[in-house]
């Protein structure tokens, strides 16, 4: 049980302080958006927001119940 409890801390340190760098980061890019300062097209926005997008989903596929076997499942 101590392990289990080691584990479980380890990942609330760990998985807290990333999850605040992702948030930093993004509030960051955010500020990327202001057009006074910067130019950019919306084809570039979407291109940077696909990129973002498929990371969360494989961010959520890890944390799903197929990430144990490392198989994946092909679904309609």
């Amino acid at each position: 049980m101590a392990k289990t409890n080691e584990k479980r801390e380890r990942f609330i340190n760990v998985a807290g302080r990333r999850v605040q760098k992702v948030l930093d980061d993004i509030e960051s890019l955010a500020k990327c958006a202001n057009k006074s300062t910067y130019e950019y097209t919306d084809e570039e926005v979407k291109k940077m927001l696909k990129a973002i997008n498929e990371k969360v989903i494989m961010l959520k596929a890890a944390f799903s119940a197929n990430s144990k076997t490392g198989k994946q499942t092909f679904e309609f």
